[in-house]
């Protein structure tokens, strides 16, 4: 096959600020407790990040008993519920918090409505990392919603003390209808909006929406255990576009190419840029490629890293 193809890339895409900073606490702490590291939970949903944190020296688990005792671990950045807190405390293991800030404001915004004797909300998807993290900060329980349909089904004590958070990385317009499903069956519930959807996710979504109406094609680079990364690929579908989810350039079918002229990229908030650049090269070899970015949002925002990987007060200071 041997054709003319333009690739649109979508701007911005990939790595956000909470994904960067997570990675860089592995690092950081990599370098200065030296391996191994025990990470619980993936740091981010991306193979290709874990296996390059892997070889570094990073030991990625699932609970905080699979921690041997008094080694540095590292909470990931979407968050855990208290109670894995507590057994590290108990346990006495030295801790780093990787959780994304905006994912503990979202936690935050849920315990205020709790203290207020609001029975709290969250929309999310059930079983996703963020969810079980936020459903266990939360006091007194947390009702989980996906869909308007589930609205229906909800059964609260007061439906005039009522509250809502979401997760950080659903779809803002699926979202916004299951806001107005809470809205139209408890009028009195407060919440924030789409506000808690997080501005990276945002961003890429909307990046999305440009880019399909110029292509013939969408590529999502990402994982598909990535909340965000789900939702760039459904949003392609629903404005009509073919649209696949890739972890890395070699899972491109080259079906997919045929009568295609104009293939649009973009890449999940956990997945490197270097991956999409490996699925331009690897494009190439199917005949001429014009490469173009699109214009898009600027994003500055840089999250500062936990104190005690920048004043020497680690959990292994002065050990």
């Amino acid at each position: 096959m041997t054709k003319n193809l333009k690739i649109l890339l979508a701007s911005p895409r990939g790595f956000c600020a909470g994904v960067e900073r997570a990675i860089e606490i592995v690092e950081r702490a990599l370098e200065i407790h030296g391996p191994p590291v025990y990470v619980r939970h993936e740091i981010v949903h991306n193979k290709h990040v874990v296996e390059s944190l892997r070889a570094k020296g990073a030991v990625f688990v699932e609970e905080v008993s699979d921690v041997p005792d008094g080694a540095v671990t590292i909470f990931s950045a979407h968050g855990v519920a208290e109670k894995v807190e507590i057994e590290a405390n108990d346990r006495g293991l030295p801790v780093i918090d990787a959780t994304c800030p905006l994912v503990s404001k979202v936690h935050k915004e849920g315990q205020n409505h709790a203290q207020k004797g609001r029975e709290v909300i969250l929309i999310g998807h059930a079983g996703h990392p963020e969810v079980e993290g936020t459903q266990g900060r939360i006091p007194g329980g947390v009702h989980l919603v996906q869909t308007p349909e589930d609205v229906a089904h909800l059964r609260v004590k007061d439906p005039k003390a009522l509250s809502y958070v979401t997760q950080t990385t659903l779809s803002v317009d699926e979202t916004r209808d299951t806001i107005n499903a809470l809205k139209n069956r408890f009028p009195a519930i407060v919440g924030p909006d789409v506000k808690d959807i997080c501005y990276a996710t945002q961003n890429r979504q909307q990046a999305v929406r440009d880019l399909c109406t110029r292509v013939d094609l969408l590529l999502v680079v990402g994982a598909k255990n990535s909340s965000n990364s789900n939702r760039l690929r459904e949003i392609g579908g629903e404005i009509g576009v073919p649209a696949y989810l890739i972890d890395d350039a070699s899972m491109l079918d080259p079906k997919w190419l045929d009568g295609v002229a104009t293939v649009g990229i973009t890449a999940g908030a956990s997945a490197p840029e270097e991956l999409v650049q490996e699925l331009i090269r690897r494009l190439g070899e199917f005949g001429d490629t014009q490469v173009e970015e699109l214009k898009g949002v600027q994003e500055n925002i840089v999250f500062k890293l936990p104190r005690e990987l920048n004043d020497g007060t680690g959990p292994h200071a002065g050990a």
